[in-house]
């Protein structure tokens, strides 16, 4: 089973930690088979917020292979600028270690200052708080600090920007794992949806399309996307949510871009294409299955 590993340090910052932690517990809800396990830097590590941890077993316990994932959250930057953050050379060469061993290395915030002492950002881009980008790139020169970035992996390395930015992270990670409908799914159950990495160039119907903070519209979404087979007119889908038909495709086109139809064609789309993957699926049962009228009408959408 994929283990991903946390790691506790001193004046951690809460949702550096606890945010990505959500996403995969979460993802363990829908079925998502992993070990989440966290381990300390130091006895008894405290948050910046004032919260304590019960004593978890120390990093060096952690038994990680191939595959399975560290994550460094961030933490009171005046701990990471300490000379005794940097005398951290033990846990500096464990995650040397187990970049060596193809164990993914993640940092959120200025967690990414423990993967530069680790020797991991050297050639590598790169990202942090927009606070600690400038202090980043002056402490590791080697390394290629991005801007203006949410998340980038690089070299076997991901690194995000503050706070909330690891939930982006983490979502971007599942949907390598686990694809782009089940990442969605996650995220709809977390009420986030996914931001994209300017770098990130893969383009999902699922999760694009969602930056808007409109929830009649996100929730003529995730309608669409459960009831594809379904006609979904106009006037089913307002009164789902309230609206008046006019309303809704006014303000759809205006957070999506998109309109309702275009919408719908590129779900049914892409779920058709998933389908006949499978040799066992006429092209008439998939047609049926998207909302299509004929396996003819699929065809020329297919060929669009």
């Amino acid at each position: 089973m994929q283990k991903i590993a946390f790691i506790i340090p001193p004046s951690v910052e809460l949702l550096d930690l606890a945010g990505p932690v959500q996403v995969f517990t979460e993802a363990k809800f829908y079925g998502f088979e992993a070990d989440i396990q966290f381990f300390q830097l130091q006895d008894s590590p405290v948050s910046t917020a004032g919260l304590g941890f019960e004593k978890v077993l120390d990093f060096q316990k952690a038994v990680l292979k191939e595959g399975d994932f560290v994550f460094v959250p961030g933490m009171n930057f005046e701990y990471v600028n300490s000379i005794s953050f940097r005398a951290e050379r033990e846990f500096f060469n464990w995650l040397k270690e187990c970049s060596d061993k193809k164990i993914t290395v993640c940092s959120i915030c200025n967690g990414a200052f423990a993967l530069g002492h680790a020797g991991l950002l050297k050639d590598t881009e790169c990202t942090t708080h927009w606070r600690r980008v400038k202090e980043l790139q002056l402490q590791f020169p080697q390394a290629r600090v991005l801007t203006d970035i949410l998340f980038i992996k690089s070299n076997n390395v991901y690194t995000s920007a503050g706070i909330s930015a690891g939930i982006d992270l983490a979502l971007a990670i599942l949907e390598g794992l686990k694809g782009p409908l089940f990442t969605h799914k996650v995220a709809r159950g977390l009420v986030v949806y996914h931001r994209r990495s300017g770098k990130h160039k893969q383009q999902s119907i699922y999760l694009d399309y969602r930056n808007h903070i409109n929830p009649q519209v996100h929730e003529v979404q995730d309608y669409l996307i459960d009831n594809l087979s379904r006609p979904n007119d106009i006037e089913t889908l307002a009164s789902l949510v309230g609206m008046s038909p006019r309303n809704l495709s006014r303000v759809f086109k205006e957070k999506t871009g998109s309109t309702i139809l275009e919408y719908l064609t590129l779900l049914r789309k892409e779920y058709a294409s998933t389908m006949l993957n499978n040799p066992e699926y006429t092209i008439e049962y998939i047609a049926t299955q998207c909302g299509f009228k004929t396996a003819r009408q699929l065809q020329r959408i297919l060929k669009s």
